[in-house]
């Protein structure tokens, strides 16, 4: 996916919620059931500018749902701090999926383009004991109809194969990347086929885009 150069970050320590936003976050919530969560059958998805004192805890989902995909992105706490604190800069949509118990379930966020015809979705993230349970469907559908919200038409995301997971990844792609691009095959449960699933289509691969072998796979869906 794409990297931004921080702009506003969030300097938080540790701030209390105010009852004002209490009231803001229970506005801007969305109550969704989630078949298969176990115990925890009811998540809400709020802004997570509405619940700051939950950053640390996305932060540390971020790092450790990314630590097996061969990226060296947000590798350290202080790196996904800097993310998670980045999402929350004006006209971003920054969602995070919470338990009934308050803990922090899964995080997704996006920024616009093209004059804000097309969203990028640029992290979605789940607790990874809770992977398969419908959550990170949930907060797709939550951040595609925000983005419908604001007026957006299109979200584009870049889906890395950093080590190999797809038929892509190890090889070179070059002369010519779509004719493998349209013979893709998951080789170790890369995400493309789960946005598949969600009507996402494969648009376009940029060879090499992470190091030699490791391209980025560029996914697009027309919400309307």
């Amino acid at each position: 996916m794409f990297r931004r150069q921080p702009t506003v970050p969030y300097h938080g320590g540790d701030q209390q919620t105010s009852d004002a936003d209490r009231d803001r976050a229970k506005s801007n919530c969305h109550d969704r059931r989630c078949t298969g969560v176990g115990s925890l059958d009811e998540i809400k998805i709020f802004n997570l500018d509405d619940r700051r004192l939950l950053i640390p805890e996305v932060a540390e989902i971020l790092r450790d749902g990314f630590s097996d995909t061969g990226t060296t992105c947000w590798a350290t706490t202080d790196e996904c701090l800097k993310e998670v604190e980045n999402s929350l800069v004006d006209r971003k949509i920054s969602r995070v999926a919470v338990a009934t118990d308050e803990s922090v379930l899964g995080w997704a966020c996006g920024a616009p383009l093209y004059d804000n015809f097309t969203w990028e979705l640029e992290v979605l993230v789940v607790r990874r004991a809770k992977k398969n349970k419908g959550i990170g469907t949930a907060l797709l559908s939550d951040f595609e109809q925000r983005v419908i919200e604001n007026g957006g038409l299109n979200v584009f995301l870049g889906t890395d194969d950093e080590n190999g997971r797809t038929s892509l990844g190890e090889i070179d792609l070059y002369p010519d990347p779509l004719s493998h691009l349209g013979a893709i095959k998951n080789k170790g449960e890369h995400p493309f086929e789960f946005y598949k699933k969600q009507g996402y289509a494969i648009s376009g691969v940029l060879p090499d885009a992470n190091g030699k072998g490791k391209p980025d796979i560029f996914m697009t869906k027309r919400l309307k």
